[in-house]
């Protein structure tokens, strides 16, 4: 049986699928070769994942054809394999059913399910608008370095690469030759963290901001999901920054030859990134062991529900906190801003979380077993890495061995279609049942 996890997970192997197909034909390398059917698997793979793992240079390997074929997989799967599709059938005239909504329910991770050809309009309208925005705001930098013609092609690739959170860049060294200059800095950060925060909080933001300059009332109190997103989104990027900067402040490979200007900026940069995108301006491998970790933590958590980027998400990570904190305090309910949190929520937060670690877990074990020249921190960073399709490396990807590429490609699909809705379309929807068990009391902790 099609069930809505099936379509989804089934939708994003076929969009792989015609990703690899075209990047293996020979006018899409630079070269005008056919290319290696591995390196086009794992490109097109990073690229719908919106992880931005590369095992050859983008800029470089790639044709301008390839390199614009890239850039489409990475807007079609930061939309969502469901948002483009049911796009398409809207454009050509489709009514959807209710099943179709439901699929873009699950595949945005929304609430929303009544209007949905009002939602896809404003989603897509709101993508392109912060895209376009974004590419305005780097020409400048880039027309100065490359002329106008080279300039507005990699302001577009880098503009719709950071707001989808992909971190493909067209320079062999990604963002490093921008280190030091604030303004291409602070736009990609822009772009990431805009993206990464979900749709329903920028809409609600927008609303707000609205209504205060027309004077309406409308919108005067904000949604538990948006204080959640907002306050952790700020929390974890503050303590990032702080940790990058007080860890890695003496390290003369990343940050000790810098002013201290510099040394706020790309600590500032690095904690944006490291939850979502894979862009880097210092090199990852150089960094602390301890820094190393720190990028770990943050690359796990990730960005926030319905939004391009990955990880178990910040409200997953809120709602457990939450819940220790009622369970130290001996409370039976768990609640947040003066809202009580549903008890079927906190058990998708537990079951995402285990059900995440359990996969690092095995895909770090894997990698370690085809891979076991390579040191234990690089495996799992990159690891993490993939699943949380955040798509920083300590340089490792490219040396990968055949067999530990395909295990990043896996990787990498779990990450992006969520390992929840993977389990529900292997093992369908669940019967319902009218049993009801009798309660029994056990120890914990």
């Amino acid at each position: 049986m099609m069930t809505v996890p099936r379509t989804i997970c089934i939708g994003f192997l076929a969009l792989i699928t015609v990703g690899t197909v075209l990047l293996m034909l020979p006018f899409a390398t630079a070269s005008g070769d056919w290319n290696n059917p591995l390196v086009a698997l794992f490109t097109a793979t990073s690229a719908v994942c919106v992880t931005g793992l590369i095992v050859v240079d983008t800029g470089s390997y790639f044709s301008s054809f390839g390199q614009g074929i890239v850039l489409t997989l990475i807007q079609l799967g930061g939309l969502g394999y469901m948002t483009a599709t049911t796009l398409l059938l809207l454009l050509i005239g489709r009514k959807l059913c209710l099943k179709d909504r439901l699929a873009i329910q699950q595949a945005m991770d929304t609430a929303e399910l009544s209007n949905v050809k009002a939602l896809l309009v404003s989603i897509i309208s709101m993508t392109f608008i912060f895209e376009l925005t974004g590419a305005f705001c780097l020409m400048p930098t880039f027309t100065e370095d490359f002329g106008t013609g080279r300039a507005l092609w990699l302001s577009i690739f880098h503009s719709i690469s950071a707001f989808n959170n992909a971190g493909f860049s067209l320079f062999s060294d990604s963002l490093v030759q921008y280190a030091e200059s604030a303004w291409p800095m602070a736009v990609i950060s822009a772009l990431i963290v805009l993206g990464g925060i979900g749709y329903q909080v920028i809409m609600e933001a927008f609303r707000w901001i609205r209504d205060r300059l027309y004077r309406r009332k409308e919108h005067n109190v904000f949604s538990l999901h948006f204080k959640i997103v907002t306050s952790t989104t700020l929390f974890l990027l503050a303590i990032g920054t702080l940790g990058f900067l007080f860890i890695e402040y003496d390290n003369p490979a990343t940050l000790a030859n810098k002013s201290v200007g510099v040394k706020m900026l790309l600590a500032g940069f690095q904690s944006v990134v490291m939850r979502t995108a894979g862009f880097n301006s210092i090199d990852i491998g150089a960094m602390e062991t301890s820094a190393l970790f720190v990028a770990i933590a943050l690359m796990f958590v990730g960005a926030s529900p319905g939004s391009t980027g990955g990880g178990i998400k910040t409200t997953t990570v809120r709602i457990l906190l939450m819940s220790t904190k009622a369970a130290l305090q001996g409370k039976e309910q768990v609640t947040c801003y003066q809202r009580q949190i549903p008890t079927a929520r906190i058990l998708k937060a537990l079951a995402v979380v285990v059900a995440s670690a359990i996969s690092v877990v095995i895909i770090t074990t894997c990698i370690s077993l085809s891979d076991p020249e390579l040191t234990f921190i690089s495996i799992l960073f990159e690891a993490v890495s993939a699943f949380a399709t955040v798509g920083l490396s300590t340089g490792i990807t490219a040396d990968l061995s055949t067999m530990g590429q395909l295990f990043i490609i896996v990787t990498m699909y779990i990450g992006r279609v969520g390992i929840l809705l993977l389990m529900s379309a292997l093992l369908g929807d669940p019967s319902p049942s009218v049993i009801r068990y009798p309660e029994e009391d056990l120890l914990t902790g």
